[in-house]
C-alpha cells in the first residue's frame, strides 16, 4: 500500500485504491456478519481481506481467529492443499 507522503498530494489513483479497499472491506464485513448463509470458501476470502486490510488490530485478530476455526472445521482441506502444492514443484 502506498503511504501518502507529507510532501505529495494524494493522486486520483491513490484515492481510487483507497475507495476500492474500503468497498472490499465493507463486503467482507457483510459476509462475516452473516456466516450462516455463506460458504466456507467465501468466508475464507472475506477473512483474508480483513486480516490484510482491517481497520483495527481487533478486527484483524478476529478475522485470523475465524480462519483458524474454519481450518479446524475441515482439517483434511489443508492437508490436501499442501500435497497439491508440493506436487506442482
Amino acid at each position: 500500500m502506498s503511504i501518502p507522503l507529507p510532501f505529495r498530494k494524494p493522486s486520483a489513483r491513490d484515492r481510487a485504491r483507497q475507495d476500492w479497499i474500503h468497498e472490499r472491506r465493507r463486503e467482507a464485513r457483510i459476509v462475516v456478519a452473516d456466516v450462516v448463509h455463506h460458504s466456507d470458501h467465501l468466508l475464507r476470502l472475506a477473512c483474508n481481506v480483513l486480516v490484510q486490510h482491517g481497520e483495527t488490530p481487533e478486527e484483524r485478530e478476529d478475522a485470523r481467529i475465524l480462519l483458524v476455526v474454519l481450518d479446524a472445521k475441515s482439517p483434511g482441506r489443508t492437508k490436501h492443499l499442501r500435497s497439491d502444492r508440493e506436487g506442482h514443484r
